[in-house]
């Protein structure tokens, strides 16, 4: 089951930015999207920022110091919950690092950030043909019959 995990996860840090641009860019073309340089510049701030309800990133970094992959997480009220919930907005893995355990890990590593926040729950999205992501997934999560829906 691929090599032996040679990377570990820690936090984003400030010297990220350009590796950080790289695999956000790559998460975004994947999802056949974009997002105008301002929208890197505020993410990137936010990821970095203090405040405990804004968004937070871990980074899964190889011994060369070369970024692998990325977790961008947000916890949240629920009004169905007294605590917060833990949303993962964005994973990814870039195609090289992949069938390494860097997925599992990242998504392992916000588990533990939400259990240490005292958010039970943590829930993610993805596209219905993420095949790929979706054997993962489907052993470290559980899949929901929600559907997700955008205003009009």
């Amino acid at each position: 089951m691929g090599e032996p995990q040679t990377f570990t996860i820690r936090p984003l840090a400030p010297g990220d930015r350009d590796q950080w641009q790289g695999l956000w860019t790559g998460y975004l073309t994947f999802y056949e999207t974009s997002v105008a340089a301002p929208v890197y510049d505020s993410t990137f701030a936010r990821l970095l920022g203090s405040d405990p309800h804004d968004f937070s990133a871990l980074v899964a970094e190889d011994a060369g110091g070369r970024l692998l992959g990325l977790a961008h997480y947000l916890f949240h009220r629920h009004c169905w919950r007294t605590e917060d919930v833990c949303y993962l907005q964005d994973l990814f893995t870039a195609p090289e690092a992949r069938g390494r355990g860097v997925g599992r890990a990242l998504i392992e590593a916000v588990y533990a950030a939400a259990d240490k926040a005292g958010a039970g729950m943590v829930y993610w999205l993805t596209q219905q043909d993420n095949a790929t992501a979706r054997r993962l997934y489907d052993q470290i999560g559980q899949v929901t019959p929600f559907i997700k829906y955008n205003r009009a």
